[in-house]
């Protein structure tokens, strides 16, 4: 059965979103067809707007609408202590945790030769910027747990060397209520390394 040229295009539009395949691009397209048409204005709107509106802090880069950024302006943050991340996605994760008050700076990415993105192409000169002009005592580096995060982080170690008096690394492990025969080499790997006295 052939679609609609607008819905062809609408299903090719959504297979551009990263984890859309062609066949959940379908549904989705579907499912916006039978919405009604205010929603379906309002989902317009919102993209629309976060175009328009959303550039990155001047300090941190996550994603913001105001400069700085609500969490860059937060008084009652630590200055002591700053995590990096890879992604603005990363942030609220860490913000969910409740765990951490302190300051972040976001990467935008991570070094990957596969895909001809290097250190100058992620905001890791801003970074050391910072590190040089402010009084951080803790650089926590939680890039992802992959191949391009790790050799992230050791990049960034090596530079940061004798410039912060701490880099710490987030715990990689077994996730809770994770069962060890599902558990991968790797990841057993960095539980064993990562343990911690009972």
């Amino acid at each position: 059965m052939q679609n609609v040229k607008a819905i062809d295009n609408l299903i090719r539009q959504l297979s551009k979103l990263p984890g859309i395949g062609p066949k959940t691009a379908q549904r989705l397209a579907y499912r916006i067809l039978f919405m009604s048409e205010e929603s379906v204005r309002q989902m317009a709107d919102a993209l629309i707007e976060v175009k328009e509106t959303i550039v990155e802090c001047e300090i941190c880069h996550n994603l913001t609408d105001i400069q700085p950024c609500a969490l860059c302006r937060d008084v009652f943050r630590s200055d002591d202590i700053l995590c990096v991340l890879e992604e603005p996605k990363d942030v609220l994760s860490i913000e969910r945790s409740g765990k951490f008050k302190g300051r972040y700076h976001v990467l935008h990415g991570s070094i990957s030769p596969m895909e001809n993105i290097g250190p100058k192409d992620l905001r890791i000169d801003q970074l050391v910027r910072r590190i040089e002009t402010g009084h951080f005592k803790e650089v926590i580096l939680a890039t992802n747990p992959s191949v391009e995060g790790e050799a992230t982080s050791m990049y960034i170690a090596r530079l940061l060397k004798g410039k912060v008096d701490h880099i710490s690394r987030l715990a990689h492990g077994l996730p809770i209520g994770g069962e060890l025969e599902y558990a991968d080499e790797l990841t057993l790997g960095y539980a064993l390394e990562g343990r911690k006295d009972f």
